[in-house]
């Protein structure tokens, strides 16, 4: 009875050993291939944002027409939110440079799960309204590893009209998965941007606090 016993204990703990393996593994494979298709991504959106680092004139030169990249807005009084850049089925506010992580991405404009499987998302709030919420993957090539981002790091948002807006990071914290609010508005609700993942158990969110540097 004990000799079976032992064998059942055994054999279930080789099971989920297995099965943990395979989680690694599918997991490694999902940050590769996702690392890949937002890499493609980042290239062509890149080449559509302009580049406004080129040298300027005094000459006025008339507004290019934008193509059929970017998304149509129908004509109002009020300003957009955002100004998005369509590729493939998704639209995009810009890029997010790391500088210290060396993690460059581009961000969709509407988070979904299928989504953060593509890249970092928004998750809530504007570049021009100074409450950026920027929701991602815990996979390595994404969020995985912002915990290591320390005060003082700089982070920099390109939007759709090529203006970099320049970040420093002012805390990180753990918050619990299920604490919306303090994930959204923590302690205080004037930062300027906030990153934030799930913990490799998925119980909590590892979330980033940043101010602009104006």
């Amino acid at each position: 009875m004990k000799n079976k016993k032992g064998l059942c204990f055994i054999t279930m703990g080789t099971m989920m050993l297995l099965a943990s393996l395979f989680l690694v593994f599918l997991n490694f494979r999902q940050d590769r291939e996702s690392s890949e298709n937002a890499s493609e991504i980042l290239t062509e959106l890149k080449e559509a944002i302009p580049d406004t680092t080129a040298v300027q004139t005094t000459e006025f030169i008339e507004p290019a027409t934008y193509n059929d990249i970017f998304q149509e807005y129908e004509e109002s009084t009020t300003v957009p939110e955002e100004k998005t850049i369509r590729i493939d089925d998704n639209y995009y506010i810009g890029t997010i440079l790391i500088p210290s992580l060396d993690v460059e991405l581009p961000i969709i404009s509407e988070w979904s799960y299928p989504n953060l499987k593509l890249s970092p998302c928004r998750y809530k709030g504007s570049i021009s309204e100074g409450n950026l919420i920027i929701a991602s993957h815990n996979y390595r090539s994404h969020f995985g590893r912002i915990q290591e981002l320390n005060s003082g790091d700089i982070i920099v948002i390109t939007d759709t009209d090529g203006i970099s807006h320049n970040y420093e990071v002012v805390q990180s914290e753990i918050i619990d998965g299920y604490n919306i609010e303090s994930m959204e508005f923590g302690s205080d609700d004037s930062w300027d941007l906030t990153l934030f993942t799930c913990t490799l158990s998925g119980q909590s969110r590892v979330t980033v606090r940043a101010i602009e540097i104006k």
